[in-house]
């Protein structure tokens, strides 16, 4: 599936009609194929406050095999990505310093451009004038997210002290193709213990990973993406997708499990497959959902209880079967969940599927402290509009409203969903625990 309106304004006939009629053209985006470098070209850092992190950020797009310049030039090469080591700005006079690094090194960013600013936690502020300025970085990245032009984004990590060592892989993430679809958003970091020596197109070599819903649409993308980055999938579905499910673990190399996530027996059964068939698991990406949509007034129990019980309860226990079975979920695992942007923003006729998803947030967040404890993690994403068959179905002006009215004024598609769930199952990701990451291109629904 592809966008079509991006596909045609970006096509000969399409831009001139489009040019004409002072039409959008929606960019085509910077996605990521394996080998290709982290950047199309060079980096350029800059500081605001004390900028504790700029040595650390140097090494990673180094060791990544990306190039730093000192400064931005008018008439020198044209970075790739910007990013502002914000890290110890102390009051709201600070960040002119932000503005006079960031204003012209923005007007010379390259088409898919990353520009990702990088600061400490306003909730570990000791003043209110320190936190004021800390949550301003916030404010100013959501805004140049819907500032860009040419498929850029910009995104914001919360470092911490103590966690310089998780900054790695969420530094690569936002700069490389995987995060195309990722704009606007805010991630913060915990101290955790990160592996070294990570293979960077097979991170997932050797891991066993489940995915729910592996039959088709988003679910088949995320088992495609994981078995290309090294990991054994086990694909789950309903028996009633049984040939589709067969296809999928067929092309990815992997195992197909017809389970009804709902059944009273499949937590059991899902924790007795991985025990007999693979010795345990790394990774469990939850992803299967359904949607049964109707205005509230007019929604019977049917219809909300068949939601609440695919779209959370099941990963409720499943996730605790896991927990309880002893040697099943392996050390250093990873938990992924599938949220919605609806669950942020709600929406009109949706209100189980919506509170369903908010209620994954909810989840992920209370349980964060315990897979820390286990030195795992368990994250969510929430997709805005991606392109699928089921939106294809979609009447054509809901589609298309849909798909624009986002910084990127595209839908999004199977694979940016499944691109950033792989990064957050990637070994390197511990330092990324208890976080709910929009795939919506910044969409304009919701924060």
């Amino acid at each position: 599936m592809a966008d079509w309106y991006t596909n045609f304004a970006n096509s000969g006939f399409g831009t001139t009609v489009t040019k004409q009629l002072g039409l959008p053209r929606p960019a085509v985006l910077r996605r990521y194929e394996p080998g290709r470098p982290l950047l199309p070209g060079p980096v350029v850092i800059g500081s605001a406050g004390s900028g504790r992190l700029r040595e650390t950020l140097t090494r990673v797009v180094t060791d990544a095999g990306g190039t730093v310049l000192p400064a931005v030039e008018p008439d020198g090469e044209k970075p790739a990505a910007v990013l502002l080591d914000a890290t110890g700005v102390t009051g709201p006079g600070q960040l002119v310093a932000a503005h006079d690094f960031l204003a012209p090194a923005i007007k010379r960013l390259r088409a898919s451009g990353r520009v990702l600013v990088l600061a400490d936690p306003p909730a570990d502020a000791d003043s209110p004038a320190t936190a004021a300025a800390r949550q301003a970085l916030d404010g100013l990245v959501r805004s140049i997210g819907k500032e860009l032009l040419n498929g850029s984004t910009a995104n914001l990590v919360f470092v911490p002290e103590g966690a310089e060592s998780s900054l790695a892989s969420p530094v690569r993430f936002f700069l490389s193709g995987r995060s195309a679809y990722v704009d606007g958003q805010v991630v913060t970091l915990s101290a955790a213990d990160v592996p070294t020596g990570e293979d960077a197109d097979r991170p997932l070599a050797g891991r066993v990973a489940v995915v729910t819903g592996a039959a088709r649409g988003i679910g088949a993308a995320i088992a495609r993406v994981m078995a290309r980055d090294g990991a054994h999938v086990v694909a789950v579905d309903i028996p009633a997708a049984g040939q589709s499910l067969a296809e999928v673990a067929n092309e990815v190399g992997g195992t197909a499990l017809q389970l009804d996530i709902t059944a009273a027996d499949a937590p059991a059964r899902l924790v007795e497959h991985l025990r007999e068939r693979h010795g345990g698991v790394d990774v469990v990406v939850h992803n299967a959902g359904i949607t049964r949509d109707k205005l509230l007034v007019n929604m019977d129990a049917a219809r909300w209880n068949s939601v609440m019980a695919v779209n959370l309860q099941a990963q409720l226990d499943i996730t605790e079967a896991l927990l309880a079975a002893e040697g099943v979920l392996r050390d250093g695992a990873r938990v992924v969940c599938v949220s919605s942007q609806s669950g942020i923003a709600g929406n009109r006729g949706q209100t189980n599927y919506a509170a369903s998803k908010a209620g994954i947030i909810g989840m992920v967040r209370a349980w964060a402290p315990a897979f820390a404890a286990r030195r795992a993690t368990i994250n969510a994403v929430a997709p805005g509009f991606i392109v699928t068959e089921m939106t294809a179905n979609m009447p054509f002006g809901t589609r298309e409203v849909g798909s624009r009215i986002n910084s990127l004024q595209q839908g999004g598609l199977p694979v940016d969903v499944a691109e950033t769930i792989a990064w957050l199952a990637q070994p390197g990701s511990a330092g990324v625990n208890g976080q709910t990451v929009r795939v919506c291109g910044q969409s304009m629904l919701g924060a």
